[in-house]
């Protein structure tokens, strides 16, 4: 069932297809309506870190992108007493939605300026409703939204808060976007794809920033191309760490998702990013 809620959200959009599918797998209609709920995100679920947390400072920001101008969701600690090191938030194909803007509010906890950037600004912003989210994903080009990824990047290496050093981190989507980040922005300070698409080995040797991957054992669509990128990254010599959660699938980081979720590794890993970027961009 969750392998046909990735195909649904990843490779079709066509939610009467699924449903078909996952009545099948599922026995019966009623049955289906009542699982689908359980495999999508809940965006009720979505603040572990109030909005109004009084220890942070949040402000909606825009910045110059490659033709347009971005939109995107800063917080940082309310007191900032040096010069903090910054995170790039990138969120999946649902685009800027409320969960993605608590793991920025996670990071500003740890301390970081963590900017979460709406990459559906050209096309008006993220919607609520995420079918047509993923919908405006597709209509994205490559190589803008690659842009305006290093655009976001030196934007707040600029920021008079920040010491100069970005990171970036990503989920899904993102985490493709972050691959694609290391590979044209030499001044990224550190990379962290959640289960996101690899780049071209050929690409790797442009690879500058240190990278964390985290993969899901289960998770076979993105999985294919672990093989040739961890080869990449080490004949070229890059520094990187890459793991591979047993037994979880795809997104297993995002808590909205009750069915996909798996806390145990999602704190893992969140851990391991946590303590990688501070060793990376301070």
């Amino acid at each position: 069932m969750i392998k046909a809620y990735d195909d649904y959200t990843h490779l079709t959009l066509d939610r009467r297809g699924f449903m078909n599918r996952l009545t099948k797998l599922a026995g019966s209609g009623a049955a289906a309506a009542a699982i689908a709920p359980l495999l999508a995100a809940n965006s009720a679920r979505a603040a572990i870190v109030p909005a109004n947390d009084a220890r942070l400072k949040i402000s909606q920001v825009n910045f110059p992108g490659a033709d347009w101008e971005m939109n995107g969701y800063l917080v940082m600690p309310a007191e900032v007493s040096a010069p903090l090191p910054a995170v790039i938030v990138i969120h999946e194909n649902r685009g800027l939605n409320d969960h993605i803007r608590d793991v920025a509010r996670r990071l500003a906890l740890e301390g970081f300026a963590a900017l979460a950037v709406d990459f559906l600004s050209p096309l008006g912003g993220s919607p609520e409703d995420e079918d047509k989210a993923r919908e405006m994903i597709g209509q994205l080009e490559g190589a803008d939204t690659t842009a305006n990824a290093n655009a976001a990047r030196a934007w707040l290496a600029g920021h008079d808060k920040t010491n100069g050093k970005v990171g970036a981190v990503g989920f899904c989507w993102g985490g493709g976007l972050v691959n694609q980040m290391a590979v044209t922005d030499p001044e990224l300070g550190a990379g962290v794809a959640y289960y996101g698409r690899q780049p071209a080995a050929s690409d790797v040797p442009a690879i500058k920033a240190p990278m964390l991957l985290h993969y899901a054992g289960l998770d076979e669509r993105i999985n294919v191309g672990i093989d040739d990128y961890r080869a990449a990254l080490k004949a070229n010599g890059k520094p990187f760490a890459m793991h591979v959660y047993q037994n979880v699938n795809h997104a297993f980081n995002n808590d909205t998702s009750e069915a996909r979720y798996n806390k145990p590794a999602a704190d893992l890993a969140w851990s391991r990013t946590v303590a990688f970027f501070k060793g990376t961009l301070s």
